[in-house]
């Protein structure tokens, strides 16, 4: 009686890792990133030296190449830099953030300055706020524990096995053989 006949329903149940939460992962996206979104490459800079690489943190220098990225890899870890002329599209941002990329966190570094502005920031949502580069060690950490914990976009066993390969080159093309 438990045996499913061929005549009985067949549903297409996504990869538990493209599950998180109930909420799956849109078709085509990427796997999770590190998206540093900033003038400079001041902390981008100081996050690699904390030991992300190049594979999984990406730079953007404004806020829609930022969300451009985000909508490629909707379960990444976006951190915003905040200044004093872009706050209040930054804010609304992270708020439209949470509606639309609920699989995503961001925090948000700036300057001392700035630092009085952080409980308004964390009210929008954002997970971590930090006003110096020698604060790198702590993004690094979250940030590396949300791509631990992050959805990933299922793939066959064949493209997973390409993928943890150490020549990325070839990651990407298997029938180059």
């Amino acid at each position: 009686m438990n045996d499913p006949s061929p005549e009985s329903p067949r549903f297409d149940i996504p990869c538990r890792d493209a599950v998180i939460d109930g909420r799956v992962l849109p078709e085509g996206a990427g796997p999770p990133r590190v998206i540093v979104c900033e003038a400079s490459s001041r902390w981008a800079i100081a996050l690699r030296r904390e030991g992300l690489g190049r594979r999984e943190l990406f730079e953007t220098r404004s806020l829609a190449g930022c969300w451009d990225r985000l909508a490629e890899a909707p379960s990444s870890f976006v951190i915003l830099e905040l200044t004093r002329s872009n706050v209040d599209d930054l804010l609304a941002r992270v708020v439209r953030m949470g509606r639309d990329y609920l699989l995503a966190r961001v925090a948000v570094v700036t300057t001392p300055a700035l630092i009085s502005l952080q409980w308004m920031v964390r009210e929008a949502g954002v997970v971590h706020m930090v006003n110096s580069t020698r604060q790198a060690d702590q993004l690094a950490a979250i940030a590396r524990r949300h791509l631990a914990q992050a959805a990933r976009p299922s793939r066959s066993l064949t493209d997973q096995i390409w993928a943890a390969l150490p020549w990325p080159h070839r990651a990407t093309d298997p029938g180059g053989l």
